[in-house]
């Protein structure tokens, strides 16, 4: 689908180190006070721009892992189809929106990207809760944020509050699938093999880079999330 096709919204705040952890709470205010004002602006461009009398379903997508795996570049690349290779790492979080047809409905993705070094922890885990959809990323060239995926979907369980995460749609996304053979460490069999023994199963490879699988993963996660939501009803 062309980007035209696409009502797409950007938002982004970006949170220095500095702060101490006693500046979280003002920090998080502030958030969520430009989160709101987003929301704002943006239903008022949907009820402009409404196809049908059907409303968007929001879902909102937090992408986790180590820093370095690509969760920025997957997240401009689904959003703008864009890739920098020379992006910074996040500092503190991020949020992009787009909407996305499937089956005929129409769902917007408000999707976080959070920094995955662990000093900004305090910053992040706030945003854990209300998420509708988890993508525990990791790069196929580096086996530590792969064995870190369990301490992602630990961390994501505790602060999102998440009592069954067998019912919680989670996807496993493998980034970077671009690079040389020789250069892999993780398979995409470990992958399928990790996905099974934690109950999840969506999971693929991907690469931002070159932009395979980047559209499918998050189709395959909204349609993860509507599976769920149809046995839950």
């Amino acid at each position: 689908m062309s980007l035209g096709y696409f009502t797409t919204f950007r938002c982004r705040l970006k949170v220095s180190y500095k702060h101490s952890k006693n500046a979280c709470s003002s920090i998080i205010e502030e958030f969520n006070y430009v989160t709101n004002k987003c929301e704002i602006s943006y239903m008022a461009t949907t009820r402009n721009n409404m196809r049908s009398a059907h409303k968007n379903t929001l879902l909102k997508v937090v992408i986790l892992g180590d820093g370095g795996v690509g969760k920025s570049c997957l997240m401009n690349r689904f959003v703008s189809n864009q890739f920098d290779e020379h992006s910074f790492h996040t500092i503190g979080v991020e949020f992009l929106n787009k909407d996305v047809d499937i089956d005929g409905e129409t769902y917007t993705l408000q999707i976080w990207d959070t920094a995955g070094q662990e000093r900004f922890k305090t910053l992040r885990t706030p945003f854990y809760r209300g998420s509708d959809i988890c993508m525990l990323t990791y790069a196929v060239d580096d086996k530590s944020s792969f064995r870190n995926l369990e301490m992602w979907k630990n961390e994501f369980l505790y602060y999102a509050d998440i009592k069954d995460n067998t019912q919680f749609p989670f996807i496993v996304v493998g980034n970077k699938s671009d690079i040389e053979t020789e250069e892999r460490e993780v398979s995409s069999l470990e992958m399928e093999t990790w996905c099974n023994e934690n109950s999840i199963t969506s999971c693929l490879e991907t690469s931002a880079k070159n932009a395979s699988n980047v559209q499918e993963a998050f189709r395959l996660a909204v349609q993860h999330w509507l599976r769920l939501e149809t046995r839950g009803g």
